[in-house]
């Protein structure tokens, strides 16, 4: 099967996630990378792509030129990679769904509500993709843990907690020249949420995926620990969910000895379940006057939807690539079936330009709660319908 034509915005020399995306993109074969503006600086974007193999010819100064030119080729690309601060997320995916290109964004898709919707209306006219990455929700024990949500093993859904912390941002290392944690803790760059933004959306989407629940309202609290940041650096969230349910939600860059803890628990009225990412292959499963039942990877009790998302024999060990390669996986299935004509088999799962939407709707309802004095406030009072 012919690979699916890949371009790339950003990312270049020193990026992590740049990186990370084309590791992804290469380790199922669907894609080959064949075009790039890797960096705003023309230098960089020069060397960078000298680095990855890139033709002169394909290499852009610019993505407003690369989108231009590619979609102006017999061979263009067919997909663009987005790995740019989120302030600029907005006006590439516009311009490449313009020029017919389908797109896969780095979280959050967008900087404000507004700029989602149109987004968003601009896919479903133009007929092509718009892929968050919301990655967690690749790893096949996350699909299992769906999969027992959706079918009823825990009877109805009480409770969730979901929480990501980590501890980078514990003193504030972007005054002393980390290039990473100056974007993210500047509100130009970033736009109006910190950790909210940049880990809680990653929490928002692996409660909406796992649990399948929708939030009704919330009410945040968030906080900027370290003396002269702008943006918050820990976020405490209360839910409520449909159906009764009540969630909690904790997205810290301030607390030492977590390096990218993430971790979700739900209980339902028949039992529990508890994913860890420090543990990505084990899922923990609990009935009610039962013993805990500790699920493994590529055990025969982990089902159909982990077992086709897995990639190796259990007892050998799967992570964060092989998930986030799974959903660029998904995605090129959805875009094989697109360029046929038709919709993705069902069980491609896969963050789209709606879950893009609701993590930016997520951000701006929290935001607005926490300035009102940490209130209850609706949650559709943010997410715009149909």
């Amino acid at each position: 099967m012919r690979k699916i034509r890949l371009g790339q915005v950003g990312g270049g020399q020193g990026a992590f996630i740049g990186a990370v995306h084309r590791i992804a993109a290469r380790l199922d074969d669907q894609y080959e990378l064949v075009a790039g503006a890797l960096s705003a600086d023309p230098e960089r974007a020069r060397a960078s792509a000298g680095e990855l193999g890139l033709s002169p010819e394909r290499t852009y100064e610019s993505y407003e030129r690369m989108a231009t030119a590619e979609s102006a080729r017999a061979d263009g690309i067919e997909a663009v990679v987005i790995a740019t601060p989120n302030d600029s997320h907005a006006a590439i995916a516009r311009a490449f769904l313009r020029s017919g290109i389908h797109v896969i964004c780095d979280k959050p898709l967008t900087t404000s509500v507004d700029d989602a919707r149109e987004l968003r209306a601009l896919a479903r006219q133009t007929g092509r993709i718009l892929a968050v990455t919301y990655n967690y929700s690749g790893y096949p024990m996350v699909r299992h843990a769906r999969e027992l949500c959706r079918d009823g093993a825990l009877g109805a859904v009480r409770l969730v907690d979901v929480h990501y912390l980590q501890d980078w941002l514990t003193t504030d290392v972007e005054a002393r020249g980390n290039r990473q944690a100056q974007w993210r803790t500047d509100p130009a760059h970033a736009g109006r949420g910190g950790a909210i933004g940049d880990i809680g959306t990653h929490a928002y989407h692996l409660l909406r995926f796992v649990t399948g629940l929708r939030v009704q309202g919330l009410c945040a609290e968030l906080t900027s620990f370290v003396a002269g940041r702008c943006l918050d650096d820990d976020a405490r969230v209360m839910l409520r969910l449909t159906g009764g349910a009540r969630g909690l939600l904790w997205a810290s860059q301030v607390a030492p000895g977590n390096e990218n803890e993430l971790t979700i628990r739900v209980y339902g009225e028949r039992g529990g379940l508890e994913w860890r990412q420090s543990d990505p292959n084990q899922l923990i499963f609990a009935e009610m006057e039962r013993p805990r039942q500790i699920i493994t990877r590529g055990s025969r009790a982990a089902g159909a939807a982990a077992g086709r998302v897995t990639h190796v024999p259990a007892g050998h060990p799967e992570g964060y690539l092989e998930a986030f390669a799974n959903l660029y996986n998904e995605i090129a299935r959805a875009i094989r079936a697109a360029g046929r004509g038709e919709q993705p088999p069902a069980d491609v799962w896969y963050p789209d330009v709606d879950d893009g939407l609701e993590g930016v709707a997520f951000v701006d309802v929290a935001l607005r709660s926490n300035q009102a004095g940490s209130v209850w406030v609706p949650f559709d009072s943010a997410l715009p319908g149909d």
